[in-house]
């Protein structure tokens, strides 16, 4: 399996390497390590290996060259900079010293009102160079991260790449790209896996041209292609013109070495299916949770989510787990504190420090509800159910984005078997599921009058909404089990009659070999 990330916060990577482990495959996991060093671990009986990743490539051109005309006073971007900081800093310490030695000198000291005037004057010509040096390093670091790629030359340049090397243009407009290759190619060339799940668009082109140069040299090489997101439908992160056209280039140009797909939603499968003309519907894997996971770290403690957040069980809680962006709608929740007296809500994110929740809670102090608000991190992907079960009621409030609108995404199935009632935006797939179960309450999308009508509803009989899960099949639909049966019908489908079905989970039959499964994000 191939992941562009850290592996761990990736829970539905995870449960694809553990489940496919425990149903017999031999899989080796491969991610990035946010480390210089390589990492290697343990996922139940799948292996993960995090793999050192230069990314020279992502640095773009002008990165090393002077701006002149619009920064002319910007040191070069040869290293320069830090040096002369660091030297003005020394030099500031020295004199800090040499001022204290002045100030403890006996009175008789020779010509001490001279160095002692000597000495202001060489503080002042200092403390006038770290001004100049901090200036200058400030236009470098604006030359570096001040161009957007969205003027009119670098949509020229896009159309230009698009229009002389089509699919290939990525090649071009985001060589990045290949420190993937670089990084990933050789380690999947030595295991010689006979398939690979590469997950996402980034992963999909390391897979395919493993599974090129395999049939150059005799053997076949199965890929599945992991769809999470619908490409066109992304907001990129940077504001980069070429950043969106070079990724769906890229994902054009190996989507027809995929030889299965499997995707989050209905929705996603059916866009899948007509933007890449696939034969095929892909198959679909729901990011549910799963049912059994006590066994993964029996000694670790149950988090306590009313705990972190320094609140007793009859203080009403509204919760949000899971990547925090301003798409995401956090700040809505915030803003409707002031009309929700004794609420108080937790932000269970990737970045509780980041700039965003900062900006969240930044909001919350000038509101005067900063003492109702509670950034938290992460909990192992196991303990996500139980901790998120001490909340009232769990919160998506995203907006509205093409890939919000298709699928039913993870928080949603673990609030589910928290049980929580649930309060929603009216994004078009989760809206519709929420009023169909009765699980909860949809509002309009960034509608802060709307969500206070939400959340009052849930709050004044959440009994009301938390039968919806007593329905009989519902919540067994919705675990990570069902979905891991779907994805080992389409290795075995691919592979058949491998592995043979295990005597016991993840252990194959008596001098039955285990075919190797390289496994991708």
């Amino acid at each position: 399996m191939l992941v562009d990330n850290g592996v761990n916060g990736d829970s539905r990577v995870q449960k694809a390497a553990r489940s496919a482990a425990e149903a017999g495959w031999e899989v080796v996991l491969l991610g990035r390590s946010p480390v210089t060093e390589e990492r290697t671990w343990q996922l139940g009986r799948a292996q993960v290996r995090l793999l050192s990743m230069p990314a020279p490539l992502a640095r773009r051109r002008h990165e090393f060259r002077r701006a002149w005309l619009r920064w002319p006073l910007a040191y070069p971007p040869n290293g320069v900079a830090a040096h002369r900081q660091q030297s003005v800093k020394a030099w500031r310490a020295d004199l800090e010293v040499r001022a204290a030695q002045l100030a403890v000198a006996a009175p008789g000291t020779p010509r001490l009102t001279l160095r002692r005037r000597l000495l202001r004057a060489e503080q002042g010509l200092a403390k006038l160079s770290a001004t100049w040096v901090s200036g200058r390093y400030w236009m470098l670091t604006q030359a570096r991260t001040r161009r957007k790629f969205r003027n009119p030359w670098d949509r020229a340049y896009t159309l230009f790449w698009e229009s002389v090397k089509g699919d290939g243009a990525w090649r071009r407009l985001e060589p990045s790209l290949w420190d993937y290759e670089l990084a990933y190619g050789p380690v999947i060339d030595e295991l010689a896996p006979d398939l690979i799940h590469a997950n996402d668009f980034r992963m999909l082109g390391v897979a395919a041209r493993a599974k090129i140069r395999a049939r150059a040299r005799g053997r076949e090489i199965k890929v599945v292609w992991d769809a999470h997101e619908f490409l066109p439908g992304l907001k990129p992160w940077q504001d980069n013109a070429r950043w969106l056209p070079a990724h769906m280039a890229h994902e054009r140009e190996y989507a027809p070495y995929a030889d299965a797909v499997v995707t989050v939603s209905d929705g996603l499968a059916e866009l899948l299916q007509r933007e890449h003309r696939l034969a095929e519907t892909p198959d679909v894997v729901l990011n549910a949770p799963a049912a059994d996971s006590e066994d993964l770290d029996p000694d670790a403690a149950a988090p306590d989510l009313r705990a972190r957040c320094g609140v007793g069980p009859d203080v009403p809680l509204l919760v949000y787990s899971g990547a925090a962006a301003r798409q995401r709608g956090l700040d809505i929740m915030v803003d409707a504190l002031p009309r929700l007296p004794g609420v108080h809500v937790a932000l269970v994110v990737n970045k509780p420090d980041g700039p965003y929740v900062s900006g969240v809670l930044a909001r919350a102090r000038k509101l005067g509800v900063a003492d109702r608000v509670h950034a938290l991190p992460y909990v192992a992907h196991w303990q996500v159910v139980p901790f998120l079960a001490g909340a009232d009621a769990g919160v998506i409030p995203i907006h509205h984005w093409p890939n919000h609108e298709i699928a039913l995404i993870t928080k949603f199935f673990e609030y589910s078997h928290a049980r929580l009632p649930m309060i929603v935006s009216d994004v078009k797939t989760m809206a519709a599921t929420v009023r169909s179960t009765g699980q909860g309450e949809v509002f309009r999308a960034e509608d802060v009058a709307d969500f206070v009508r939400a959340v009052t509803a849930v709050l004044a009989d959440p009994e009301r909404y938390r039968a919806a899960y007593d329905r009989p099949g519902l919540l067994q639909s919705w675990t990570w089990e069902a979905q891991a049966e779907v994805l080992d019908s389409v290795y075995r489908r691919l592979l058949p009659g491998r592995p043979p079905a295990p005597g016991r989970a993840g252990e194959p039959a008596p001098g039955d070999p285990r075919p190797a499964l390289g496994v991708g994000t």
